[in-house]
This record gives structure tokens, C-alpha cells and sequence, in this order.
């Protein structure tokens, strides 16, 4: 696009729209996740409340299954009937089926069609998150001014931690104001009912759009494709791309995101022993930096361009996951760090295969679990029921005495606040960050740069849901059974670290420079 005075009106609105209502389908996604503990209450039978989570939990994650469904229907349509149209459509079926759920009844009101109604109402959620996320990429990036893609598009990255921080600090206050008894009653349902304001707001500034320039000159020399998802798939090209996209580009984004902004909190909170409010307050620090940075590194990729802040990211990334991580327990809690080295814990007895998604089955397997809740490292070994901690040994089944001789060894139950060093913990979490913005900062222009036009829609949005649901979705199950299984929370961390690795040599042998390539082809 030309940059007069006019494509920069449009290119602003375009901008907001875009940003709008991406932050607004993250909103409606988080507040979902945020509540669905509550959910297992609300709308699900109340005789087994782990059940119900778990029914809950797997209700969220349907979500995240059909996202690629999502990316595959409305990649399709987008780059067969225009990128606004279908920009309209993702917008409307999210924010409606959010404000849905705040009118759903409960369990106690219609029974069984409670939960099945949630159900629909998210795989709706799901579908509309795959057809926006991509397509608000592309779109964003058609319209952006030539020579500053990466710092035009870089915006549309944030929406993601704004649309978290919005829906925290939205629950976190009305959990303030309101009784536990007066949230559970009726509180749950102003978040989603409030999205119904956001969602005019948003269908307003989209309604003032126009389509893309790259599709309308694509229509008016007849070059649209009739089955895009399938020329996808059949030109080796861009089935090649959309690999590279799955592999390296988005899984990085993804598992950095995860690492940086949800499991340090995770980490913080439930290893390091951090109270909650100090754990959330470092990594709300080390977030608000990462908006700046994003920024800047999308226009250092206008500059240098596209492949080197990538892979600056993934390298950096691949690297500090396990070490940054490590340091966040030496500097949080180091008296702990110190018993962890010293004070040798050993589990032994048979049939040690605890797994944390299907329960306990034996006394040696509640030892492991105990040991996961209580966040302690160990090691195991075959042979009669017995927990060693240093040199006392303690027969049988006797969590007490257990908790007890882990305590007398100096093990903390949590950190000392005059121990915790604020400020090595913000450097080491921005370590982590500065990683997550080199990727995110020229992500939305590289995912449109990469693909031909005819077909960008359905080649961005399909590889990069899946990678989304598939690896970065995965992280939280994975970390935790890895974690669980190897008696270190620690270990978990090399799925993250380990597939970092693989995105960097995939991004080093195959990630081409796409820096101000052309969109109309």
C-alpha cells in the first residue's frame, strides 16, 4: 500500500479492528479457562467433585481440539469469499456464544443439558478462535505500509496478554467486591455477559472496513482458488512452509508464551513457594515489559529483517528455558535449593507408576503423590515400602512422619520474603521474555509473508492452530506428567526446552528471509 494520508486512516482502523477484536476472542478464551474450576460446580454432577473438574478441565480443552477445525473452515472461506467477511463472521460466533454461557442455566436448573450446552458453546468458542487467529494476521498484514510490516503488525501479538490481564484483573475484582456465596450464585456470569459490549464495539469498527487490497486485486483478475485447504495440501511449496509454520515459527511462539506468561506464575507459586501475590506481581513486571519489546523487535525486524530476530528468539529460548528456571528456585527460595542438593530424598517400593491423570492405586504410588503436591524432589528405587530423607529412614506408609522428618532435615514449607532476590527473578524472567517478543515481535508479518495470496488464509490459520493445540497446548499436561513421573518438577521442562531445539535447526536449515516480499502473489 501507498502511504498517503488516506491508506493511513485505513491502516489505523484497520489496526484497531484487528487488535480489537482479537483482544476481545482472547478475553472471551481466558475468562473461560479462568473459570472452568467453577464450572465443575456449576455444571456438572456434584457427587464426584474430581470428576468434575476433570469433566470441566476437558470441557476447556475442547476448545483447544477444534481449533484447527476452526482454521481449516474459515481459512478456506476467507480465501474464497474475502478476508472481511469472514473477519465479521468470527467475531459475531465468539462473542456470542460468551455471552451464551453467562445466560446458561445450571445443573440444579435443567440437569444433564447444562454441561452438553457448555460443551457446544465452547466448540463454537473453538471454531471462531481458529478462524480469527490467522485470519486477523493476514488481514492485518494486506493492509500494512510497505517497509514496516513488522512494527505495523507486531501490535496485533499483544492482544493475547491484555486479553489475560483484562480477564484476571476483571474476575480477581469481582471476587473482591462480591461474597464467595454471592460469585458462585450469579458473579461468574458478568464477564461473559459484559463481552456483549465488547462484541458491538468490535462488529461496529469491522463494519467500517473494507477488504483486503491483496484479495480484491486477487478477485479482479480472476485468481481466487476454488479449493485453497486442497491446493494447499497438493503444492509442495506451500505444504513445505506450512511445516516450517508448525514446526518452527509457531511452536516456538507457543511454547515460549507458555513458559514466559503461564507456567512461571505456575512455578512460582507451587515449587519455588513464593506467596501468590509476590509470584503474580514479578511475572506482571516482567509482562509489561514485554509490550514495548515486542514492538521494537518488530521494527528491528523491518530493519534486519525477518530470520535473524527469529532465531535469536528460538536460539535464546532453547537455551535459558532449563537454566532461567533453575535460577528462579535459587534465587526465590534458596534455602530449599539448598536442601534439594544436599539432603538426598529417596521413595522406595513397587509399583512406583504414579500417573497425576489417573490417580493412586497403591501406598507407594500416595508417596508420589504426596511428593507432587508437596513439590518434592526424589528419587526411586525397587524394593519394600520405604521414604530415606539424608540418613533417617521411615518404613511403611506414614505421610505425617514423612512431612515431619522433611521438616526436621530444613526443608521449607515456604520461602523466606527477606531471602527472595526481587531483582535476580525479573532478570531471569526477562530472559525469557526478551525470547517470546523476538519470535511474537515479526511473527504476524512473516506468517503472511511466507505464503502466496491465493491461498494465505488457509495456509496461516491451519499449521498455526494446530501447532497452538497440538505443542503449545500440550505444554501444561506434558510439563506435569513428565514432572510427576521423574520425581523432579524440573524435568518437565525439557518438552518445552527439548522441541525449542528442534524449532531452532529446523529455523537454521530452512527459515527463509521474507523481509518486504511482495503480498499480490
Amino acid at each position: 500500500m501507498s502511504d498517503k494520508p488516506q491508506d493511513r486512516n485505513i491502516q489505523r482502523k484497520v489496526a484497531v479492528a484487528a487488535c480489537f477484536g482479537t483482544f476481545l476472542e482472547w478475553y472471551d478464551f481466558l475468562t473461560f479457562a479462568t473459570l472452568a474450576t467453577y464450572f465443575s460446580i456449576l455444571f456438572f454432577p456434584p457427587d464426584d467433585p474430581v470428576t468434575a473438574l476433570l469433566a470441566s478441565l476437558g470441557t476447556f480443552g475442547v476448545g483447544m481440539i477444534v481449533r484447527p477445525l476452526g482454521a481449516a473452515l474459515f481459512g478456506s472461506l476467507g480465501d474464497r469469499y474475502g478476508r472481511r467477511t469472514i473477519f465479521l463472521v468470527t467475531i459475531v460466533l465468539m462473542g456470542g456464544a460468551t455471552f451464551c454461557v453467562g445466560l446458561l442455566p445450571t445443573y440444579a436448573q435443567i440437569g444433564i443439558a447444562a454441561p452438553i450446552l457448555l460443551l457446544v458453546l465452547r466448540m463454537l468458542q473453538g471454531l471462531s478462535v481458529g478462524g480469527e487467529i490467522g485470519g486477523a494476521a493476514v488481514y492485518l498484514t494486506e493492509h500494512a505500509p510497505e517497509g514496516k510490516r513488522g512494527v505495523y503488525t507486531s501490535v496485533l501479538q499483544l492482544m493475547g496478554p491484555l486479553g489475560m490481564l483484562a480477564s484476571t484483573a476483571q474476575i480477581v475484582a469481582l471476587q473482591y467486591f462480591l461474597s464467595d456465596a454471592d460469585f458462585r450464585e450469579w458473579g461468574w456470569r458478568v464477564p461473559f455477559l459484559i463481552s456483549i459490549v465488547l462484541l458491538a464495539i468490535s462488529i461496529k469498527s469491522r463494519l467500517n472496513l473494507h477488504e483486503s487490497p491483496v484479495f480484491t486485486q486477487l478477485r479482479a483478475r480472476n485468481g481466487l482458488s476454488k479449493t485453497p485447504l486442497r491446493e494447499c495440501f497438493t503444492d509442495r511449496h506451500t505444504l513445505g512452509r506450512m511445516g516450517l509454520l508448525f514446526f518452527c515459527i509457531s511452536a516456538g511462539g507457543s511454547l515460549l508464551f507458555f513458559s514466559s506468561q503461564v507456567y512461571t506464575t505456575v512455578f512460582l507459586k507451587n515449587v519455588v513457594k513464593l506467596d501468590a501475590a509476590t509470584a503474580s506481581a514479578l511475572v506482571m513486571v516482567a509482562t509489561l515489559v514485554l509490550f514495548p519489546l515486542t514492538i521494537w523487535c518488530g521494527w528491528l525486524s523491518d530493519r534486519i529483517g525477518r530470520r535473524p530476530v527469529l532465531l535469536a528468539g528460538l536460539a535464546l529460548g532453547c537455551v535459558a528455558v532449563l537454566p532461567v528456571f533453575h535460577g528462579l528456585l535459587a534465587f526465590g527460595n534458596p534455602a530449599l535449593e539448598r536442601f534439594n542438593r544436599e539432603v538426598p530424598v529417596v521413595l522406595s517400593g513397587p509399583s512406583c507408576q504414579y500417573d497425576p491423570f489417573s490417580g493412586v492405586r497403591n501406598d507407594c504410588e500416595r508417596y508420589q503423590e504426596l511428593f507432587a503436591r508437596l513439590g518434592v524432589l526424589h528419587t526411586r528405587t525397587e524394593g519394600e515400602l520405604r521414604v530415606s530423607i539424608g540418613e533417617q529412614a521411615i518404613d511403611g506408609y506414614q505421610p505425617d512422619a514423612v512431612q515431619a522428618a522433611l521438616a526436621a532435615a530444613g526443608r521449607p514449607l515456604a520461602a523466606d520474603p527477606a531471602a527472595v532476590n526481587h531483582a535476580a527473578i525479573v532478570g531471569l524472567l526477562l530472559v525469557l521474555v526478551v525470547a517470546l517478543a523476538a519470535i511474537t515481535g515479526p511473527q504476524t508479518a512473516t506468517l503472511a509473508e511466507l505464503f502466496p495470496a491465493r491461498t494465505r488464509y488457509s495456509a496461516v490459520a491451519l499449521p498455526h492452530n494446530l501447532s497452538a493445540g497440538w505443542i503449545g497446548g500440550m505444554s501444561p499436561f506434558m510439563v506435569t506428567w513428565l514432572s510427576v513421573r521423574s520425581g523432579d518438577a524440573l524435568s518437565g521442562l525439557w518438552y518445552p526446552g527439548g522441541l525449542l531445539i528442534m524449532a531452532t535447526v529446523i529455523g537454521v536449515l530452512f527459515l527463509p528471509e521474507i523481509r518486504n516480499r511482495s503480498l499480490d502473489t
